[in-house]
């Protein structure tokens, strides 16, 4: 009896530490951060709060499994937690949950290899919030140049960009639409040691007249923050039916912490425009710049001018001489006809 009580244990022990070490996490509450959870469809994953969930909002998920959805979905009123298991191969949805007046977005998605617990953790309020790193302009200026050459550096020179992630959106880049022109992300790269992301955008105008903005405005919003620019590398104007690259970078956050942004977020650029004016004649004269003023001639000193008045009335006496049959004498001439300094 008692060896069988050993074997059963042992068996027991065994089946524990065959599960992979990551299948129980836990996680600090962050609603800038996107949390992706690995879900299967033949076993349940858990997804528990500090405290009672106020609301859930999910596209493709349903409650009862009769419904068509992607993922069946249970969770009690009032209760902390919920639970989740995968109905399709390769199915992926967010959900979001609001819990103490936050909302915090997790990114479910089909997996062999599924979380099956997920444990939340509420930030400490007293926690130190860590500085933003000090990035001179020059290393700003590096970091654009090292996310333009990225792939390369990654393939030659991997120590140069040591650390350093890169997410890239190929046929399905984020867009935010501006009616008129639009901006397309087409990669995003984080550095963390200088806790700053680069941007690689495309501003694509779909009109018929050239926009322009603010080239140090950019900025860019997720969830409900802003993010301002540290650095930018944009013509700051937009012709007409055409499509620019531009690249930003955002270093920490507004108040001075660290942002510790994750590529995983859903990000949204925003640009401050300037305001056009149509191309009319009257528009046109209105910006041209004015005329110079007519050039002055040189002013004469008061010695120059004393002596040019005193030759003047030479000259006239010697008109107003009867003629005698001589000539003056080529001195009086002289004087009556130039002006020596």
């Amino acid at each position: 009896m008692k060896s069988s009580l050993n074997l059963f244990i042992l068996l027991t022990a065994s089946v524990a530490l065959a599960e992979p070490p990551d299948v129980i996490q836990r996680v600090t509450l962050d609603e800038r951060t996107v949390v992706t959870v690995p879900v299967a469809t033949n076993r349940v994953t858990t997804i528990s709060f500090p405290g009672p969930i106020a609301a859930i909002d999910a596209v493709g998920v349903t409650a009862d499994g009769k419904t068509p959805g992607q993922f069946q979905l249970a969770h009690t009123k009032g209760s902390a937690f919920v639970s989740i298991r995968a109905l399709t191969a390769k199915a992926a949805t967010n959900l979001n949950i609001r819990w103490n007046k936050h909302t915090y977005v997790f990114d479910l998605v089909e997996d062999d290899v599924p979380v099956l617990a997920l444990n939340l953790e509420e930030r400490v309020i007293s926690e130190a919030v860590l500085p933003a790193p000090h990035v001179a302009p020059t290393d700003l200026l590096a970091l654009l140049d090292k996310a333009k050459a990225f792939p390369l550096l990654k393939q030659q020179h991997p120590d140069a960009v040591a650390g350093a992630e890169a997410r890239t959106f190929g046929d399905q880049p984020q867009v935010t639409d501006f009616n008129d022109y639009e901006i397309r992300i087409e990669e995003v790269f984080r550095f963390n040691r200088e806790d700053t992301l680069v941007f690689h955008v495309t501003l694509r105008n779909k009109s018929e007249r050239g926009i322009r903005y603010l080239p140090e405005s950019f900025c860019v919003r997720v969830g409900n923050r802003l993010y301002y620019q540290s650095i930018s590398d944009a013509p700051g104007l937009l012709p007409p039916h055409a499509a620019s690259t531009v690249y930003f970078a955002i270093t920490g956050t507004p108040d001075g912490g660290r942002n510790e942004l994750s590529l995983k977020n859903e990000f949204n650029v925003l640009v401050s425009r300037l305001p056009s004016f149509p191309e009319t004649p009257a528009t046109t004269a209105a910006i041209q710049p004015p005329p110079s003023p007519p050039t002055r001639p040189p002013e004469l000193t008061p010695e120059l001018e004393s002596r040019a008045r005193a030759a003047l009335h030479r000259a006239i006496e010697e008109s107003e001489k009867p003629s005698t049959g001589s000539s003056p004498s080529s001195t009086n001439a002289s004087d009556a006809n130039s002006v020596h300094p």
